[in-house]
């Protein structure tokens, strides 16, 4: 009878585990909806690392009072500050994270139209859902199109109508798409036409607009491709377009520019005096070229390596917006000309410990010594013209390639850093986890920490408790 009954229990306890198991496994098989209160008051924290900051792609400042900056990462989002880099604000949370361009109205500076998706097109680049704009100096958002151009890396506002705007649309890099060239509006983004277009394969990589007839804009077109194992950068695509009636219709320039297979392609203009035009252009022997009417006629200025260096990362040249002989060159480093292009000496500024990769340079059209420089690394600013440069350190936007933990107690984080190293820190800390914590591991772009580097340094964190 005992026995009877103990049997009996256990299939009591089996049938009741069998009933649980299939009610729960019922419930699971419906779909949850997740939402914000799936998980309750769980945030997520920040941990840091900050003080290396990240990659700075765009920058743009009001000229009657720089210190209001916007300053645009290429994974971080966008910045605010309105005291010259002392504090920031980040004022682009809700949306898409990756900028390419950021352009202010200058006769109204509380509108700034954004752009969105990385322009270097590295193999590890972000990719945009289109343009913004705000009226009220970054408060308020609103999307104004352009959603599967995937990559903007210049707007232009019109200088005496500011409903009317032009964009540089890349488009993807990994596959064809027909949203990449030139687009223009005519009533401030509510409505798009595309006016210069070649191909699926080929985007407009820059835009420059000739602030005295504003109806002469110059376009680089760039024919590429990436692809897992290889990238292409040049095509039948690529070309130097110059337009005259605002866009409606466009020439190819051909004389005094090189034959053959083109690559990418940079343009500016004179803000001092606009029949001066410089292109960089990228071909079998990439070089700087210049024109002094207005694009009619081109002439080869320099070509040496500097014009040449890594032109799908480094395609980028402004010209001084004071003197007409005076033209920069970001890349690795800063390098300058002071006679119109034919010579830059030195090699490159060296302005203290700045870090290597330039990707956005602004400087005051009321005062020429003073700049601010976007890198790799972050933002800097100079105020005599890049001889020496202060470091703006409150910009947390480190772009990590990778991030892994190990099974200590507690566990350490670790992280590869795009340009700025490999860094670990405690996922604890009595005062919580700050700068100080994180400690070094490597150099260089590290996409992973090897388990023996990670086996060295928790052994070295546990000597050192």
């Amino acid at each position: 009878m005992k026995k009877s009954k103990k049997v009996l229990s256990y299939c009591l306890i089996i049938l009741f585990v069998l009933l649980v198991f299939t009610g729960t496994n019922a419930q699971t098989s419906k779909k949850v909806k997740v939402n914000k209160n799936t998980f309750g008051a769980i945030e997520a924290r920040h941990i840091g690392p900050a003080t290396m900051s990240g990659r700075i792609a765009a920058i743009d400042a009001v000229q009657n009072d720089p210190r209001i900056i916007y300053a645009g990462s290429a994974s971080g989002g966008l910045w605010k500050s309105k005291n010259g880099g002392v504090k920031f604000k980040s004022i682009f949370d809700k949306y898409n994270q990756s900028i390419g361009a950021v352009t202010i109205d200058q006769d109204h500076p509380d509108t700034v139209w954004v752009g969105t998706g990385e322009t270097k097109t590295r193999n590890s680049v972000s990719v945009g859902d289109g343009i913004y704009k705000t009226t009220d100096g970054g408060g308020n958002w609103k999307k104004m199109g352009l959603e599967n151009t995937e990559r903007i890396g210049k707007i232009i506002i019109h200088p005496t109508d500011p409903n009317i705007i032009y964009v540089a649309a890349l488009g993807h890099l990994w596959n064809e798409n027909e949203e990449r060239g030139v687009f223009k509006t005519i009533d401030g983004g509510e409505t798009w036409e595309k006016i210069l277009y070649i191909d699926e394969n080929t985007g407009c990589a820059d835009l420059a607009i000739d602030p005295e007839n504003p109806d002469i804009l110059y376009a680089g077109l760039w024919d590429f491709r990436r692809l897992p194992y290889f990238f292409t950068s040049g095509g039948q695509g690529s070309g130097l377009y110059i337009t005259r009636d605002g866009g409606s219709d466009w020439e190819k320039v051909t004389k005094g520019i090189p034959e053959g297979t083109l690559g990418r392609i940079a343009v500016s203009v004179s803000p001092v005096n606009p029949n001066i035009v410089y292109a960089l252009i990228e071909s079998k022997k990439s070089a700087l070229y210049k024109s002094e009417d207005k694009g009619i006629i081109w002439k080869k200025m320099n070509d040496t390596p500097v014009m040449g260096a890594r032109p799908f990362y480094f395609s980028y040249i402004v010209a001084d917006p004071i003197d007409t002989n005076r033209i920069y060159k970001p890349g690795y480093y800063l390098s300058f000309s002071e006679n119109g292009g034919k010579n830059f000496s030195p090699t490159y500024i060296t302005g203290g410990n700045v870090h290597s990769d330039l990707h956005a340079l602004w400087i005051s059209k009321k005062d020429n010594n003073f700049l601010y420089l976007g890198t790799d690394g972050g933002l800097y600013v100079s105020n005599d013209k890049g001889s020496s440069w202060r470091f703006i350190r409150n910009l947390p936007v480190s772009q990590f390639y990778h991030v892994t933990v190990d099974n200590q107690e507690p566990y350490n984080v670790y992280g590869g850093l795009q340009d700025n190293g490999s860094w670990m820190a405690s996922s604890k800390s009595p005062s919580g986890i700050q700068n100080r914590n994180w400690t070094s591991v490597g150099y260089g772009n590290f996409s992973s920490v090897p388990s023996s580097v990670i086996n060295k340094t928790v052994m070295l964190s546990q000597d050192s408790v």
